[in-house]
């Protein structure tokens, strides 16, 4: 008596449905397309909102001397130079330090409301590249998805002996 052992391997779809698998993956790419256009969007308005003011970098800034404030390091540097500015013209003293009858409280308020404004725009530069970041790993993880849910499964059976 000979005994013939043979393996086979059958593809086969899966058992489960993976419908909502690709659903996810497509809304994934989807999204992520969304998320990139706007971080863009948000980027290139907040830039050219910037440029508009034609604020320009003095030449004692720690950088970027003499260009136009436009993306976030620049308005980083321009935010940090009003502040030394304003902490020359005040003694070293901030808007809460000062008398409230000192001429110089005035310099150190509008100091510090460009200042904030400068820095939202920083922030807002970092939420648009945070957006884009994100949406590009969406694209990623959905394009992910779609191609596992699409592929077939190879069931491997155990071998078959034959007498």
């Amino acid at each position: 008596m000979s005994e013939a052992t043979a393996t086979s391997d059958t593809i086969e779809p899966p058992q489960k449905k993976v419908g909502f698998v690709k659903a996810a993956g497509v809304l994934g790419i989807l999204g992520g397309i969304a998320l990139i256009v706007v971080g863009v969007v948000v980027w290139v308005m907040v830039s050219s909102q910037l440029r508009a003011e034609n604020i320009t970098v003095p030449d004692d800034a720690m950088a970027f001397q003499g260009q136009t404030v436009a993306g976030p390091f620049t308005a980083y540097v321009q935010a940090d130079i009003i502040q030394h500015h304003a902490l020359k013209a005040s003694g070293g003293k901030t808007y809460s330090e000062l008398p409230q009858d000192d001429p110089v409280r005035e310099v150190m308020m509008n100091a510090s409301f460009l200042r904030a404004s400068l820095f939202t725009s920083v922030v807002s530069f970092g939420v648009a590249a945070f957006a884009i970041g994100v949406g590009i790993l969406s694209i990623l993880f959905g394009a992910a998805l779609s191609r596992l849910a699409s592929v077939p499964v190879v069931v491997r059976r155990s071998a078959v002996t034959t007498s």
